[in-house]
């Protein structure tokens, strides 16, 4: 620890670039695009032109369905393709994710049937799978370990950015000039990550043209320090790299901790705005802005609980917290009688789970070493994006069966339960 705070005090001292900062930045910017494409389908369930055309008007599974066949080819492919990032590097396989992103994003805005707009999905989710772990990957090897907390919540952010834009911004055009034209403008909007990545990122640091000799001092030699640290043999192959982690057990509890943030995450994604429209009656206009409110304030949340947990030097205590707040969140969101306190309560929980995110990928780049991040990453993001895609497709079963939404919301209050628990286990051997 005392090294690392040597370093950085030096780096002050000669006056490096922040070419890690602008990294960052990029990270982030990609992630909003990346969650505009994913989410325009959640504004999409509440409108009846686009459920009439599609022929799925008052069939609450195959709405769900949009959602959960994203999330099953997305986690697939976070397990099956992300160990590609280790072996040719995370920027090409982000300019070849976000290529598929186009692919998938043109199909939606031209089908004319349900199946199709289903095998869009399903491309988007293969495209997109791949890009996640990639955002680890540039965070592993271009920031020290004491500042990753902060790293990690800064391209977050983008995540919450992107559903809190792409809420009001998809209802407006939809209502403005149908469901179609979202698709197009989702389309042209990839392409400015995609000019970001190609021009101005590098898989390393060392590579860059404009980093100047005192960060990248900076960088390396916290980067060696911690490799120093690392005790489990060097990793060469991709048994290597899968073995590396596989058998430490709290990799898996922090998978578990993370599919509970995922089907949290993408359970509410998937029906905020429906159950705003039609549980609470709210207009379009009111629909779109709480539907953004909880994605405005889980933008703080991430950026100060990722901040307080570099502080702290503690991660999962963090990741506890916000479980337990999101499961509150949403039990008595449900249950208030009062629409507009129902609305804000729902907003408080998913803003809660955002408490979880920063942490969640700080912990998985302590447990996992350097060599295997990529693998590591797509293992615990595919896994549980891949195990938390029924969960929209549960909530429409749940409230097709029992005729209301807070049926399927219980269901979000228990792996709130679930992930508080696998964090508290993490927090008492001092993670």
């Amino acid at each position: 620890m005392q090294l690392e705070l040597d370093v950085q005090n030096a780096e002050l001292a000669r006056g490096a670039t922040r070419q890690r900062v602008v990294l960052a930045v990029i990270l982030m910017i990609t992630l909003l695009v990346a969650y505009l494409d994913r989410v325009n389908v959640s504004v999409l369930v509440a409108d009846n032109n686009f459920l009439n055309d599609m022929a799925i008007k008052g069939k609450p599974i195959q709405m769900g369905m949009l959602m959960t066949l994203f999330l099953i080819a997305y986690g697939l492919s976070n397990v099956v393709l992300s160990p590609l990032g280790d072996i040719f590097g995370p920027r090409k396989a982000m300019l070849s994710s976000i290529a598929l992103w186009t692919i998938s994003i043109m199909i939606g805005g031209l089908t004319t049937t349900f199946t199709v707009m289903l095998v869009g999905r399903a491309i988007l989710g293969v495209g997109e799978g791949m890009h996640y772990p990639m955002q680890s990957a540039f965070v592993k090897n271009w920031f020290p370990p004491n500042e990753r907390g902060k790293a990690n919540a800064a391209w977050l952010i983008g995540l919450m950015a992107g559903p809190a834009l792409a809420m009001p911004l998809f209802t407006w055009i939809i209502s403005s000039w149908g469901w179609r034209p979202s698709f197009f403008v989702l389309a042209s909007m990839g392409l400015v990550p995609f000019f970001l990545l190609f021009f101005f990122v590098t898989d390393h640091p060392h590579q860059h043209k404009s980093i100047n000799k005192a960060e990248l001092d900076y960088i390396e030699n916290a980067l060696r320090a911690e490799a120093a640290q690392e005790t489990r043999m060097k990793v060469e192959s991709l048994g290597e790299r899968l073995a590396s982690f596989c058998f430490n057990y709290r990799f898996w509890l922090l998978t578990i901790n993370y599919f509970c943030v995922a089907s949290i995450w993408w359970g509410m994604m998937a029906w905020l705005p429906s159950y705003l429209k039609v549980s609470r009656g709210f207009s379009w206009a009111a629909m779109g802005a709480l539907s953004s409110l909880p994605y405005v304030l889980g933008a703080f949340s991430v950026f100060f609980f990722g901040h307080l947990g570099d502080k702290i030097g503690r991660r999962a205590p963090l990741a506890a917290v916000g479980h337990a707040l999101a499961a509150i969140g949403i039990y008595l969101g449900t249950h208030a009688t009062d629409n507009m306190t129902a609305a804000l309560l729902i907003s408080f929980s998913i803003a809660a789970i955002g408490i979880a995110l920063p942490a969640s990928w700080s912990l998985l780049q302590r447990v996992v070493p350097a060599g295997a991040i990529g693998a590591g990453s797509g293992m615990m993001n595919g896994l549980a994006n891949g195990s938390s895609a029924f969960a929209p497709a549960l909530i429409g079963y749940f409230i097709a069966i029992t005729g209301s939404y807070i049926g399927g919301l219980m269901f979000l209050v228990g792996l709130g339960a679930l992930g508080f628990l696998c964090m508290f286990i993490l927090s008492l051997q001092k993670y």
